[in-house]
C-alpha cells in the first residue's frame, strides 16, 4: 500500500513524487513512457520555475547538462518592441532545456528521494473503495495486468489525461484554442530569445536550448492549418521572411534543421475539476493554456509544489486529505487566473487597443520595461501590472498624454 500513486512522471509528476518522498511518504510513480524520451513542448522555463529547481537542489544539475542560459528577451507585438530581462526570486537567467534532458533529471530526482518509479506502465482503470479512488490498474511493459493500491491518486498525465477522463472530471473556464505551432531544432544560428508577432496574425519564436542548437517555431491561426501543412518547410520559412526579413535570410543561409518538424495543435484552454475523494489532477491534466506564453513547465513545477504541501498536510493528519486537495485546487485557480486570462488574450495574435497602449508605454521607459519583464517572469501578477494606479506610473514615465491612456475598464 502506497501513500500516493502519481500517474505521469514528467514536469508535474516527478517533482510531486520527489517532494512527497522527501517528506517520508511512500510514493509510486507510473508512466507509459520510458526515460529519456521526448515530448512536444515550448521547453521554456520562466524565472519562478527555475527558482523551484534551485530550491529543490536541482538547478546546478540542469546547468551542468550544458543548456544555454538566456539573459535577454526580445518581444515584438504588431510593431511594439520590448527588450530586456528582470531578475525574479534571485534568478538572473532562464533556460529552455530539451525535454529528453529535463524530464530524465526530474525522474532521477524522484528516485533518489525514495519514490518508486515504474516506466512503461499504461493505466487502464482506477480502483475504488467506498466511493473513493484507492489505486490504479494497468499493464506493465511486459503486458502483465497489475493493480496498485494507495491512500491517494494523482493524475499528472498531461492534457489528454487518462486519470481525468476515467474520473470524468468536468471542464470549466474553457476558452477555444486560436492557433497551431510548428517547430524544430536548428544548428548554425547565433540568436537570443526572440518572440515576434506580425500584423497578419503570424508569429515566430526562437531561443537557445541544448547542444548549441536553437528551438525555432512559428504560430498561425487554426484556420490556416490545412494550408500550412501542405508545404510546412516553405510556409515556415515564409513567416520569418515576412515578419523579419533579416532573420529569414539568416535562417535560410545559416540555419541547418537537424530534426523533423513537430506540430502542436493544442486543445482548448481550460481548467478541469482537479480534486475529489481520493484524487487530484496536476499540471496540464487539470489546467492547460496556449503555449504562446510558455508557462506549461513553470506552472507544472509551481503547482506540483503546492499540491505536495497540501497532500503532506493530509497524510500527516493535519487536516483531512480531501480537504487539503481542494485547497490546492483553490490556490492554483486563484494564482493562475491572471496568467490564464493574459495567455488566452495574447495568443489570438491580435491584441485589443488597451493592451497595445499598455505595451507601447511599457517599452518607452526603463521602469516600464523592468515591470513588464517582472510580470513576464512571474515576479509581478497581471492584476498588479494592469492595475490603474500602476498603469498611471507607467504612462507618466512614458510621457503618454492623458487623452491616450487606457485602463482595464476601457479595454475592448
Amino acid at each position: 500500500m502506497y501513500d500516493v500513486i502519481v500517474v505521469g512522471a514528467r514536469c508535474a509528476g516527478s517533482p510531486l513524487a520527489m517532494l512527497l518522498a522527501r517528506k517520508g511518504h511512500k510514493v509510486l510513480v507510473v508512466d507509459r513512457s520510458t526515460f529519456p524520451s521526448d515530448t512536444v513542448s515550448t521547453h521554456y522555463m520562466h524565472q519562478v520555475g527555475v527558482a523551484r529547481l534551485r530550491e529543490w537542489g536541482l538547478l546546478d544539475r540542469l546547468v551542468a547538462t550544458g543548456v544555454t542560459p538566456i539573459r535577454r528577451l526580445n518581444f515584438s507585438y504588431t510593431g511594439i518592441t520590448l527588450r530586456g530581462f528582470a531578475e525574479v526570486e534571485g534568478i538572473g537567467e532562464v533556460y529552455a532545456p530539451r525535454r529528453t534532458v529535463l524530464d530524465s533529471l526530474l525522474v532521477d530526482a524522484a528516485r533518489e528521494a525514495g519514490a518508486e518509479v515504474v516506466e512503461g506502465f499504461t493505466v487502464t482503470g482506477l480502483v475504488w473503495e467506498n466511493d473513493r479512488v484507492c489505486g490504479v490498474r494497468g499493464n506493465s511493459a511486459d503486458g502483465a495486468e497489475v493493480e496498485f493500491r494507495s491512500k491517494f491518486v494523482v493524475g499528472a498525465d498531461g492534457r489528454n489525461s487518462t486519470v481525468g477522463d476515467l474520473l470524468d472530471a468536468e471542464y470549466h473556464s474553457v476558452h477555444p484554442a486560436g492557433c497551431f505551432v510548428y517547430y524544430s531544432y536548428y544548428d548554425g544560428l547565433d540568436w537570443e530569445f526572440h518572440h515576434w508577432t506580425g500584423f497578419d496574425r503570424q508569429q515566430f519564436g526562437t531561443w537557445p536550448t541544448h547542444d548549441n542548437q536553437h528551438l525555432v517555431t512559428v504560430m498561425r491561426p487554426l484556420d490556416r492549418f490545412a494550408e500550412f501543412r501542405a508545404d510546412v518547410e516553405g510556409n515556415f520559412q515564409q513567416v520569418y521572411d515576412q515578419i523579419m526579413p533579416e532573420f529569414g535570410e539568416q535562417l535560410r543561409d545559416s540555419g541547418k534543421r537537424t530534426e523533423r518538424f513537430r506540430a502542436m495543435r493544442y486543445p482548448d484552454n481550460y481548467y478541469r475539476r482537479s480534486a475529489g475523494p481520493g484524487w487530484a489532477l496536476v499540471g496540464d491534466a487539470g489546467y492547460h493554456k496556449d503555449p504562446f506564453t510558455g508557462w506549461g513547465i513553470s506552472d507544472a513545477l509551481i503547482y506540483s509544489e503546492v499540491l505536495a504541501e497540501q497532500l503532506h498536510a493530509g497524510l500527516a493528519g493535519e487536516r483531512p486529505i480531501d480537504e487539503a486537495a481542494r485547497e490546492y485546487e483553490r490556490i492554483r485557480d486563484e494564482r493562475s487566473a491572471d496568467t490564464f486570462a493574459f495567455t488566452c488574450m495574447i495568443s489570438e495574435l491580435k491584441a485589443p487597443p488597451f493592451y497595445e497602449t499598455v505595451f507601447r508605454a511599457a517599452g518607452a521607459s526603463e521602469l516600464g520595461l523592468t515591470q513588464f519583464f517582472r510580470m513576464i517572469g512571474g515576479g509581478l501578477h497581471g492584476k498588479e501590472f494592469f492595475a490603474p494606479e500602476h498603469l498611471d506610473v507607467l504612462y507618466t514615465a512614458a510621457g503618454t498624454p492623458m487623452g491616450e491612456r487606457m485602463y482595464p475598464a476601457t479595454a475592448s
